[in-house]
């Protein structure tokens, strides 16, 4: 279950594990640029049907870790 103000988003370039994060980090630079690179792979038709970005898990271990200390 996804709580208020927070989205589940899919990470991995193989199996893809599953995160809940807050939505105020899809405003920010360095997380648009995951985004970014999602829409490049996937386009806007993705056959899992989630937010899925095509990165490293460490890539958005340390997006993240940013954002949470920013």
């Amino acid at each position: 279950m996804v709580t208020k103000g927070h989205l589940a988003v899919y990470f991995g370039e193989t199996g893809k594990k599953r995160y809940v994060i807050p939505i105020s980090y899809l405003k920010h630079p360095s997380f648009q640029k995951l985004l970014s690179q999602a829409e490049e792979e996937f386009g806007f038709l993705h056959p899992m049907g989630g937010l899925t970005i095509p990165c490293r898990e460490e890539t958005f271990i340390d997006v993240t870790c940013t954002l949470n200390c920013s």
